[in-house]
């Protein structure tokens, strides 16, 4: 479980001071008024600064029963899924386009000018998947101090955070479901913790999704990073562009003079699949860093492919 660092709050008066019950907390939709009111008026224009490693956020407005976030969000940059702690919340985009992404794959597009609330114990994803800036509003009540990282694995939500007994805790995506799975204990190693990292950046995709995204777009390509003995051994994908793990970075960025034709810009959706799933996502993350913000990698790799029932060519070594 992680804390929330404390931004500078400011007095002013930036949202509404009548609490709105005797129990001293705001209710969801008293939330989405707040945060459409501010990302409607001009009051955050000259609070927005801008960071090229991460979000830049801020608290701007905190009272005993709510507090109020700004945060600009560059190309690519997202939350990872996360929840709130305690807090029921709400948010409305006040520049830009934002997707709010569930662990069951449902896609909440949250354009300017609209507000959305949520409950207590929700959790979801929060990144701009669009080509240019944006910048949104957040209220919380009770004002925020805790958030809880997940990992997405094979539709449920694993916590990245280790718990007070050293467990791992999987949630299940159905909020109607009662209950939490336990699972194994927590890999503490430091090179799980870099793979969480680099899985944080990433809108991983399922076999499926990758498979539809490559056949449909004209701006996606589907990398095999795997080494030779492995395509030998395992087989290959119809269409998928091989690149090895070691030149991948020099044949993707867009300002590099050994790159391929195909990567003439920072839109390109290159979807990266190793084996099992691992070395891919460690992959997108470097061609993350290189300026190809819509990078990703196939949960699961190749074998997954294969289990999903996929076309696949078959192995040289029979």
């Amino acid at each position: 479980m992680s804390s929330i660092s404390q931004e500078r709050a400011t007095e002013e008066p930036i949202s509404p001071e009548n609490p709105s019950s005797a129990r001293g907390l705001r209710t969801t939709a008293e939330l989405e008024e707040i945060v459409a009111r501010i990302a409607a008026s001009d009051q955050w224009v000259d609070r927005v600064r801008l960071r090229a490693d991460r979000r830049w956020y801020e608290r701007i407005h905190q009272t005993a029963d709510h507090d109020v976030w700004i945060i600009s969000w560059l190309p690519g940059q997202s939350t990872g899924f996360h929840d709130h702690g305690g807090s029921a919340g709400a948010f409305a985009v006040a520049s830009g386009v934002l997707q709010e992404i569930r662990a069951d794959g449902a896609c909440h597009v949250a354009e300017k000018g609209k507000a959305f609330s949520f409950g207590p114990d929700y959790a979801h994803d929060v990144r701009n998947d669009s080509t240019t800036l944006a910048v949104s509003i957040h209220a919380y009540s009770p004002p925020l101090n805790e958030m809880n990282e997940y990992e997405l694995d094979n539709g449920y939500l694993v916590l990245r955070n280790s718990t007070s007994q050293e467990q791992e805790q999987t949630i299940v995506p159905d909020p109607f479901t009662r209950g939490a799975k336990i699972g194994q204990g927590v890999d503490h190693s430091s090179v799980s913790r870099l793979l969480a990292s680099a899985r944080s950046r990433l809108h991983r995709v399922s076999p499926r999704e990758a498979y539809n995204a490559a056949s449909t777009s004209a701006n996606t390509v589907l990398v095999d990073i795997r080494p030779g003995t492995q395509r030998a051994e395992e087989g290959t994908i119809p269409g998928a562009l091989i690149v090895e793990r070691n030149v991948l970075e020099w044949r993707f960025d867009p300002t590099s003079s050994a790159r391929l034709p195909i990567a003439n810009g920072p839109d390109l959706r290159v979807i990266v699949f190793c084996s099992e799933g691992y070395a891919s996502s460690f992959a997108a993350a470097g061609l993350q860093d290189v300026g190809l913000w819509r990078a990703t990698d196939v949960v699961g790799g190749f074998r997954a492919w294969e289990a999903e029932g996929l076309p696949t060519n078959l192995p040289e070594r029979l």
